[in-house]
């Protein structure tokens, strides 16, 4: 989600075989596995940290309300310093972690935005700060890293950068936000992830699609997730949203077709949110006590987050 600060726009698993060790979150077919081999579904919501650094109290709050994820928006600004603090935050708040680069975002028609090959660059000189939290972090390479043109570039600079990541020593799951701004309305995403995934050699790379306006009906969000089911990848909708300026967004048929189907989904955002998007904050002023019409129906609503999130095990077996 480009926010006005930087704005947005149980099947059987068929997948390729997973290599016979694994440390950490890993890919199994169509499911995301913890390190004992046990299913975890990401419910929670993105935090943008990049320009809301002061508000340590979110790993808390969200934890709080039933979150088992916390989606975590880096920029290149960002230090390894204060990576290490977000990654502590949440497991002292027994979140996993989903750090996303954001600079990335709609590359080649947002202006500043950067190619994945800086991505790449950024998550290689964290090193020292993901080895070794393999069972608590993900890597979300770089969001919506393509806008409405130019997608067909976005294959190759996927597996590139997540080529340079791999020689950089880094085994943490890898998420890849699809390209058309994350919606994926042109397939490019779809059509292309089993190469991609191929491509790793740790073969652990999830697909995140952002579900907007492009996902106002039933069908439209019901053939996506077909499509990754019928080809046994794992698919997480990394963003979403109860309504947007792009167009209606049935969220119903998200939420309960991700559950039913162990899907994956982190709504947009927290809060702080500006420029017209302001419907889209979760929470009013970073206040857990104020949550908003969409906060309430993210939350607490059917196939809420209240009511469908199941903590890590890797939590669960620390406290045994």
């Amino acid at each position: 989600m480009l926010v006005a600060l930087a704005l947005h726009s149980r099947p059987v698993s068929k997948g390729l075989a997973t290599p016979a060790t694994h440390k950490g979150l890993h890919v199994k077919g169509s499911q995301i596995v913890e390190g004992d081999g046990s299913p975890f579904v990401m419910r929670g919501v993105s935090h943008p940290y990049a320009w809301y650094k002061a508000q340590n109290q979110v790993y808390a709050d969200v934890k709080r309300l039933g979150a088992n994820t916390l989606r975590v928006v880096l920029d290149g600004q960002v230090t390894a310093s204060e990576v290490a603090d977000i990654v502590a935050h949440c497991k002292a708040n027994r979140l996993i972690c989903v750090l996303e680069y954001h600079d990335t975002t709609g590359h080649g028609e947002q202006a500043g935005s950067v190619g994945l090959d800086a991505a790449a660059e950024f998550w290689a000189g964290l090193r020292p700060v993901l080895q070794g939290q393999e069972d608590y972090v993900v890597v979300n390479l770089g969001n919506e890293p393509y806008g409405n043109a130019g997608n067909e570039a976005w294959t190759g600079a996927t597996k590139a950068a997540i080529a340079r990541v791999r020689a950089a020593g880094l085994g943490n799951l890898l998420m890849v936000d699809a390209p058309g701004w994350g919606q994926d309305w042109q397939g490019v995403m779809r059509g292309n992830a089993p190469a991609v995934l191929a491509s790793d050699p740790r073969h652990n790379v999830a697909f995140s699609v952002h579900m907007y306006g492009v996902y106002d009906t039933a069908a439209k969000v019901t053939g996506y997730y077909d499509a990754f089911e019928r080809a046994g990848l794992p698919l997480v909708v990394g963003e979403f949203g109860w309504k947007h300026t792009d167009g209606a967004v049935d969220a119903d048929t998200i939420m309960r077709e991700a559950g039913a189907r162990g899907i994956g989904y982190l709504g947009w955002s927290w809060s702080g949110n500006t420029g017209g998007v302001e419907y889209l904050d979760v929470a009013t002023g970073f206040d857990a006590s104020s949550l908003t019409q969409w906060g309430k129906r993210l939350f607490d609503g059917p196939d809420g987050i209240r009511a469908t999130a199941r903590e890590a095990e890797v939590y669960a077996a620390q406290a045994g």
